[in-house]
């Protein structure tokens, strides 16, 4: 049977045959595939449609109330029965399954399958779940026969194992594993109004999926989505390709319904509750705990920069970096020891780094950073996103595309001298001087030459002027790195560090007029 042609209805396996002998009477189950081409047109076709009605958010209502009492690990304790995973049964390069609506995720999300010339919605089931002893009654599922949300499996790190690959769940979120990758990080659709004080971010929600079904060798899978929310609705294509780095190239069109303060393209949600750099210290006995390190930028005019994640003010932050041309950005994990975290459980050294690729012309706009103040390891607190320069207006379509790299290299921006560390103190002898140290490695670092490497040290922004930078040095460490250390201090000696405020440092290592290295940037908040 080819990827062409229309299946049996999609039912679980077990129901399939208790249908053959008669005894199947719900008709929620009886699922017929319906003759239709589905592709990326006629999906930007319905959120077209959409954005010209008024917003209509699901109804709590029908939402049944024992899913809505149950506990966190009531929640834990229903699965999918892989048995029953969508393709199993095929042996195709790709497999489905299913998320069971939980008390966290009540948004209906309507799931269908689709081939070049037909598709059928994937109605829910109790036989696709297995319940759990925690699981001591449960009532009827949703009426709107919508699921919490999807993954795909394929043999990711096995050839004769379908690991989880991507994962569809909650608002417009997502993750995605390379090989020997461990979930951290994870994607969304849009983000509006993100960090705009006195005003409520809204999160759209995918409301409806179509998965193709692959045929047999497809090195990729296929999804479009249908978005929903009170400002805008949009159709996204994603094709899916596993690997080391597993590849995922987004296209999306969004309808403006009305007008917002802030819209985030491919925005990203991470971790970071401290690590090397951080001045404030927990009782914890691992050295970091991180799903991501730093922002990396590289902007059209060839510039790369750098910026480590701090949150030691205590206090919501925002960097924004401006550009006529956005070449990739991304949240990234760079140190992948071992020893850095200590960690066997949570395997931080494991979580992915994403790297943001534009794949159309994103036009003027600058890169925001939010970093928020943690306490413990539970949320995403650091969000990085692409703000367009001109905010779209109601009734605007905005079409934009990119890829997304979800890897363990150490920079995938495909720079040569980049950072590995930022390390940051002060003495109780010199309360009024802060030293910094940054290590770099790159080849071009190491390559022989009479001309020696010199740092490029600048302090930006209104308080400049306030801050002296002095005893400056360069050096090269073991593993192929080289450390520029320097501190800085009040301008003259009627200021405290504390009286001058953030300043912006930026720092390189150059030889001669040719730069080695990105450029290392960071808010110092005295």
């Amino acid at each position: 049977m080819t990827s062409n042609q229309p299946m049996t209805a999609l039912v679980p396996r077990n129901f399939i045959s208790l249908a053959v002998l008669g005894t199947l009477t719900t008709s929620a189950l009886c699922q017929t595939w319906e003759r239709e081409d589905v592709g990326f047109e006629s999906i930007q076709s319905r959120a077209r449609d959409l954005s010209n009605k008024p917003y209509v958010a699901s109804n709590p209502s029908n939402f049944p109330a024992w899913i809505a009492q149950l506990s966190y690990d009531q929640n834990r304790d229903i699965r999918f029965n892989p048995s029953q995973a969508l393709w199993a049964a095929d042996k195709l390069p790709f497999r489905a399954m299913f998320f069971h609506p939980t008390s966290q995720y009540r948004e209906p999300v309507t799931l269908n399958e689709f081939t070049s010339t037909h598709q059928q919605q994937i109605r829910i089931a109790e036989a696709f779940f297995n319940y759990g002893p925690l699981i001591k009654k449960h009532g009827d599922l949703p009426s709107s026969g919508g699921f919490a949300g999807f993954r795909l499996h394929a043999p990711l790190n096995k050839p004769d194992y379908y690991d989880e690959l991507v994962s569809f769940l909650g608002a417009s979120y997502w993750r995605a594993l390379g090989k020997n990758q461990r979930y951290g990080i994870s994607a969304r659709g849009i983000a509006i109004d993100t960090g705009i004080e006195n005003t409520a971010e809204e999160f759209p929600n995918f409301r409806e999926f179509w998965l193709r079904k692959p045929a047999e060798g497809d090195a990729e899978a296929v999804v479009y989505a249908l978005l929903d929310g009170p400002s805008y609705s949009g159709a996204y294509q994603f094709k899916i390709t596993p690997g080391n780095i597993t590849i995922m190239d987004v296209r999306a069109v969004l309808f403006a319904r009305k007008a917002v303060q802030r819209l985030g393209i491919a925005p990203m949600s991470s971790m970071f509750w401290f690590g090397e750099n951080s001045r404030r210290r927990f009782d914890d006995f691992r050295p970091e705990v991180h799903d991501s390190d730093g922002l990396a930028i590289r902007m059209g005019t060839g510039e790369r920069l750098w910026r480590p994640i701090s949150n030691d003010s205590g206090k919501l932050e925002f960097s924004f970096f401006d550009m006529e041309k956005c070449v990739g950005f991304g949240l990234l994990q760079r140190d992948r020891r071992f020893s850095a975290y200590e960690d066997d459980e949570a395997a931080y050294h494991l979580r992915p780094s994403l790297w943001i690729e534009p794949t159309s012309d994103w036009g003027p706009g600058r890169v925001m950073l939010m970093e928020i103040p943690a306490t413990n390891e539970i949320n995403d607190n650091t969000v990085a996103l692409w703000e367009p320069a001109r905010s779209p207006q109601p009734g605007d379509r905005v079409e934009f595309s990119y890829r997304q790299h979800w890897t363990m290299n150490e920079d995938p921006s495909a720079a040569d001298g980049h950072v590995v560390a930022t390390r940051t103190g002060v003495h109780d002898w010199q309360a009024e001087q802060r030293t910094i140290v940054i290590e770099f490695v790159g080849n071009a670092l190491n390559q022989q030459s009479e001309i020696p490497i010199t740092p490029l040290i600048q302090a930006v922004g209104p308080n400049a002027e306030k801050l002296k930078i002095q005893g400056i040095s360069v050096q090269p460490l073991p593993e192929a790195r080289w450390r520029i250390a320097f501190q800085v201090a009040p301008a003259t000696p009627d200021l405290k560090l504390a009286d001058i405020g953030p300043v912006e440092l930026r720092c390189c290592l150059k030889r001669g007029e040719n730069f080695l290295t990105e450029t290392w940037v960071q808010r110092i908040t005295p």
